[in-house]
């Protein structure tokens, strides 16, 4: 992706059904948990680098010892920073033969991108809720984003609670932390009514209590996407998928070890498991593990319509997934007729070519495609001319083959450390740079992308670096389609006015004297927006309802055209039928569509474009 958005988290999930000494006999250390855990956590690092964390809990600790050990960071490499102190926690411990810190049979981790509050350790999961009482220690981390988190504050203050912060993280855990100390003190009631003290009713709680109870109660009123995962004291462990599926979540299950994460090639990694093994979570179920090693998944929720992201497909997700890279060169596949009609069949004065590095795979799709048809046209041609079958005249046919260079290659980072606007364009225009002698001037470059969101950096940096090359004419070709409504489920993308096509739309709507429309759908978003949730529709969708995709298509042309470009520019995109074509389990397309796949969407599309009409920098949600 060209352009830099934050997104997404990434869960991990480890629990060991064997006694520690069991790893240390078979794998040589009583640390094989840790240390598959930060595998897991690398193999997700694409999923957020804001901050890293990891808490275990050690199972069937005595009274008097530490069971429960966390460690975080939001440094640069937070990660490494993690398991470099974990290292050296452990390595100290276990000089001196202590309760070693991190060898615990129960661990999750965690790793964060900011779409809410600050970049701060504050911020960093998983978060804590502490109790003296095992049952109701709570360890929380998730890969979601709440659309109603002001009712869930307003909830827990009705409850009589007072939260330190009104950031989804601390909500929810405390939504589920409330119903935590709900459950164990009625099974405490029940079990003093049959003459247990205190100290005996410990172990029957964790026996009688029942996590699936607790979830169903806590969650009822969220509204988003999450993936939540959760520890208790006492040994328990759980992870919750929306009903609609928004977010990933795959597990695995052997004799020595239930294993969760956002990512299925991660666990096929890490465990070296194959693909059939890997279960995907059900939307509305939760995966639970009881403290006897017992793990059965069932219904929390009941199921929606399955929306899975499609941006996991298209961008987020590690392409190594089995199916998510097939899936990525179909994407690219289906954009050869458009590509092939924009060059008027002109492949022999063509070079293919992609924005590095995540459209990789989608190149390859696109290009074998166009081998296919040049085959298919040889063929064609063969019989239809009936010529003499000679050496000669088969070289000739099959001599054409698509064109291709690594025209565009990504620098390393650079700052821009100065402060005015001319000289930081200056400095952004040279994050690409160009492989000199590559195109020549009657050639068309085509160059994909997977996804174009603000089309900042393709228009202050590709386009203008691509243009010194000289082609006869640029077609950028997006793998993904339209980006035309914010995202509220895990993906910073909450602002109207920043997405390229929806600054189109409004440029299309000022320059035909439609001025009035914007203003229409501002009014119908205020009224939107004083009904409940439940009632609440898309206004914005007005915006686009006049202007064909590729009225808008040729729209953003023109805005990323910049004056000195000399070179004809045109933008290809995915259509939605062809990204539900490539893409038929993850049908979550809201950010194309405006179809949002829960209620609360509706409220933060209609308040972003509010907020951009009145000028208002906060957030929608």
């Amino acid at each position: 992706m060209s352009d830099h958005i934050k997104h997404e988290c990434g869960i991990a999930l480890i629990r060991l059904l064997k006694p520690l000494e069991f790893y240390q006999k078979k794998y040589g250390s009583k640390s094989y948990g840790v240390n598959k855990m930060y595998l897991m956590m690398e193999k997700q690092h694409n999923r957020g680098q804001d901050g890293a964390g990891l808490a275990t809990v050690k199972i069937g600790a005595k009274p008097g010892e530490k069971y429960i050990f966390r460690e975080r960071s939001s440094a640069k490499q937070p990660i490494q920073e993690v398991f470099t102190r974990v290292s050296e926690r452990i390595a100290a411990s276990e000089e001196i033969e202590g309760n070693v810190p991190f060898q615990a049979e129960l661990l999750l981790g965690h790793v964060r991108y900011g779409t809410f509050g600050k970049n701060n350790i504050e911020s960093v999961h998983p978060f804590l809720r502490q109790n003296n009482w095992t049952h109701r220690n709570l360890i929380v981390a998730g890969n979601f984003n709440m659309t109603n988190n002001q009712e869930l504050f307003e909830n827990l203050v009705k409850l009589g609670q007072h939260p330190k912060s009104k950031v989804d993280s601390v909500t929810v855990m405390e939504k589920i932390g409330h119903f935590l100390d709900d459950a164990v003190h009625k099974i405490y009631k029940d079990l003093k009514k049959e003459g247990f003290n205190k100290q005996e009713a410990s172990p029957l709680i964790e026996k009688r209590l029942k996590i699936s109870k607790v979830l169903k109660k806590a969650s009822r009123d969220w509204d988003g996407g999450y993936a939540m995962a959760g520890l208790l004291g006492h040994g328990d462990a759980f992870v919750l998928r929306d009903p609609s599926a928004i977010r990933p979540a795959y597990y695995y299950q052997d004799d020595e070890v239930v294993v969760v994460a956002s990512e299925r090639p991660v666990i096929q990694t890490v465990f070296n498991t194959a693909f059939e093994e890997i279960k995907e979570l059900e939307a509305g179920h939760s995966i639970i593990i009881k403290k006897s090693g017992k793990t059965l998944t069932v219904p929390i929720l009941e199921k929606k319509e399955r929306k899975a992201c499609s941006f996991e497909r298209i961008y987020f997700s590690r392409g190594s997934d089995k199916e998510i890279y097939l899936e990525r060169k179909k994407l690219g596949e289906l954009l050869f007729p458009k590509i092939l009609q924009s060059i008027n069949s002109d492949l022999k004065n063509t070079v293919f070519s992609y924005i590095p590095n995540t459209a990789e795979t989608s190149f390859f799709g696109l290009v074998q495609e166009a081998q296919k048809y040049i085959s298919s046209q040889a063929i064609v041609k063969l019989l239809e001319e009936k010529q003499e079958i000679s050496k000669e005249n088969l070289e000739k046919l099959f001599s054409l083959k698509p064109r291709i260079e690594k025209v565009a290659i990504k620098d390393a980072k650079l700052r821009t450390f100065i402060a005015d606007d001319a000289n930081r364009d200056e400095l952004v225009a040279h994050v690409y740079d160009i492989t000199y002698g590559s195109i020549k001037k009657s050639d068309t470059l085509v160059i994909i992308d997977d996804s174009i969101v603000r089309g900042t950096t393709l228009q202050k940096s590709i386009l203008k670096i691509l243009d010194r090359l000289n082609p006869k004419k640029i077609v950028v070709v997006s793998s993904a389609p339209q980006i035309r409504y914010p995202d509220c489920y895990g993906i910073d993308m909450a602002k109207m006015e920043d997405f390229i096509a929806f600054r189109a739309a409004i440029a299309l709507l000022k320059s035909e004297g439609k001025e009035d429309v914007i203003k229409e759908t501002y009014k119908e978003c205020l009224k939107e927006l004083k009904l409940p949730s439940s009632k609440m529709k898309n206004k914005v969708k007005k915006i686009y309802i006049d202007y064909t995709d590729e009225d808008i298509s040729n729209q953003i042309s023109k805005l990323l055209k910049e004056k000195e470009i000399k070179t004809d520019v045109q933008v290809i995109f995915q259509t939605v039928e062809s990204l539900h074509s490539a893409c038929p389990k993850n049908l979550g397309d809201w950010y194309f569509t405006g179809n949002y796949p829960t209620q609360g969407g509706n409220k933060v599309v209609n308040q972003s474009f509010v907020n951009f009409y009145e000028g208002s920098k906060k957030r929608a949600y």
